[in-house]
């Protein structure tokens, strides 16, 4: 199967989306390790409940987990916008959702800043569903073409 540049681009989108997630599990893991290393965490205070970890880890904890919501939606969507046949609307759609899904990400892992997240947040949900909306659209079209 031969990807035009379009669906390229929009595999690239998935592609540093699933980064994000990766490094955010990589970096959950260098705060992890050291305090159980250390004595600061005892294994058997978090064998089977996160409610030992300190705020630091639950803010990275959180951010990575936070990769397992929107972000499947986005994935499921650039996989029938490749099946449709990608347009430069959805290549510009999924950067700016991953853009938003970063800056997220940063938010949280930084300072948290909850009203500041929940707004990046808001804006990603946005976009996706504006994603979303068009693969209707271009289905409807397309179902509307074959009758």
């Amino acid at each position: 199967m031969t990807l035009t540049a379009n669906a390229l681009w929009l595999v690239t989108a998935m592609l540093l989306q699933g980064a994000l997630a990766l490094g955010l599990v990589f970096y959950l893991g260098s705060v992890r390790v050291p305090m159980v290393l250390k004595g600061k965490i005892r294994p058997d205070a978090i064998a089977t409940d996160r409610r030992g970890w300190p705020e630091e880890e639950w803010q990275i904890s959180n951010a990575f987990d936070n990769q397992f919501q929107l972000p499947v939606l986005f994935y499921v969507g650039s996989v029938l916008a490749i099946l449709f046949g990608a347009t430069m609307l959805e290549v510009l759609i999924a950067f700016a959702f991953v853009g938003l899904r970063y800056a997220h990400a940063i938010i949280h892992i930084t300072d948290n800043h909850v009203i500041r997240r929940f707004s990046v947040y808001t804006a990603g949900l946005v976009v996706l569903s504006l994603f979303w909306l068009d693969l209707v659209i271009r289905l409807i079209a397309a179902a509307v073409g074959v009758a």
